[in-house]
């Protein structure tokens, strides 16, 4: 199977899951740690293009997990941790990391943010090396092993 077509199937096996779990998914750790996760892996590269702002904007008007949040307040946290990240990414990248660490005491949240990580990150068909890493970084912060989701 080519690369794009397992991405594909690995994001979609993920929203799945994601929504299986909906009504799990209410609290406000989950909420801000999945902003967080959306914006790490936006600013993976350094740089956050209008493509991917799209996406995750895209991703908040149409995701049934995230339909249980407003998603006016959504944005505005995305934007709220990609601007720390944009500011200074190493800096902000600790700060986000911690936004991100909330899901934790929740394992079933913990494996739900980084879902959405890896189906943002897969959204464009592309999962590239640096969205992986900081996917890998939050599994490490969430207490999670990359392998349980093919990282």
């Amino acid at each position: 199977m080519a690369l794009w077509d397992r991405l594909k199937e690995s994001a979609s096996t993920m929203q799945t899951q994601l929504n299986a779990k909906k009504n799990d998914l209410k609290s406000g750790a989950f909420r801000d740690a999945s902003m967080a996760i959306c914006a790490l892996v936006a600013a993976a590269d350094g740089s956050v293009d209008p493509t991917e702002r799209r996406r995750v904007a895209q991703l908040i008007a149409t995701n049934e997990v995230l339909q249980n949040f407003p998603a006016d307040d959504l944005q505005r946290r995305f934007d709220d941790y990609l601007n720390k990240l944009t500011a200074d990414f190493d800096f902000g990248k600790v700060s986000v990391l911690q936004e991100v660490a909330k899901a934790k005491k929740k394992p079933a949240e913990a494996r739900a943010v980084i879902q959405i990580g890896i189906v943002i990150g897969g959204a464009d068909g592309n999962f590239d090396k640096d969205e992986q890493a900081v996917v890998r970084e939050a599994c490490y912060t969430l207490d999670l092993l990359p392998a349980e989701f093919d990282l």
